[in-house]
């Protein structure tokens, strides 16, 4: 028995091998602390070169957006073909080189990354600063009760401080929403589907939607998503653009 046990004893390993190993590891840390140290400072100093048809490429763009918006805005606006007061918008397109006009309604309506979500109140400004971001963002009306609580139950963040935080605490949102009478994740939910008073408070209380895409979905040649096809007024079939990305 005795035997046995002196044979499983643990073999110990000598002091000075675990010191060395220690700062064997502390060397090794330091030295990948400064190489990032360095990368990080000459990346900061790189200069970006620019093609001159780059350049030009964006010069179009921006002309062919300014001329757009001139053309929208003095044409009258089309009424919306569904009576609703919830749409749901997605930036679907990359805003690169565009007017400043687009790039401001993008901000306002919280659409600075690309496929970010937003839920928009229809009324008569919002629809026209939806058609001025046409050829960029996909539009919905209306978004169903189930993608409206998918969406919120799934993707729904708000701020705490300086941090984003899943909507995990209702005691958090009675705190912050409880003077619009919102005091759990479904009076949220009730709230943005039914667009009430409190509407504007509870959508600024959400942050934008961060949907995600499959990494093997199917690309044209621009990279552009095929199967979420194009921006603009989508109608119903934002309810399938919303599963698909949620």
């Amino acid at each position: 028995m005795a035997d046995s046990e002196t044979k499983k004893a643990i073999k110990l390993v000598p002091e000075y091998l675990l010191k060395k190993r220690k700062t064997y590891q502390a060397i090794k840390a330091t030295q990948a602390k400064l190489a990032l140290q360095e990368k990080r400072r000459i990346s900061k100093g790189k200069i970006k070169f620019k093609r001159l048809e780059e350049f030009l490429k964006e010069s179009h763009k921006r002309r062919r957006d300014d001329t757009r918006i001139h053309r929208v805005e003095r044409r009258p606006a089309e009424p919306l073909p569904v009576k609703s007061k919830l749409a749901f918008a997605v930036r679907i397109r990359e805003i690169k080189g565009v007017s400043p006009k687009v790039i401001k309604v993008i901000q306002m309506m919280r659409l600075r990354k690309i496929f970010s979500g937003a839920f928009v109140k229809i009324n008569k400004t919002s629809v026209a600063m939806m058609m001025r971001v046409e050829p960029y963002v996909a539009l919905g009306i209306p978004p169903t009760l189930k993608s409206v609580r998918e969406l919120i139950l799934k993707r729904g963040q708000t701020r705490m401080g300086q941090e984003e935080s899943s909507l995990t605490d209702n005691t958090f949102i009675e705190q912050h929403m409880g003077k619009h009478g919102i005091i759990c994740l479904e009076d949220l939910i009730h709230e943005i589907y039914s667009v009430g008073k409190g509407f504007r408070a509870a959508n600024n209380f959400l942050l934008p939607f961060k949907l995600s895409v499959a990494r093997h979905s199917m690309r044209d040649k621009a990279g552009l998503l095929k199967d979420l096809g194009n921006p603009g007024f989508r109608g119903t079939e934002i309810n399938s653009i919303i599963r698909q990305l949620n």
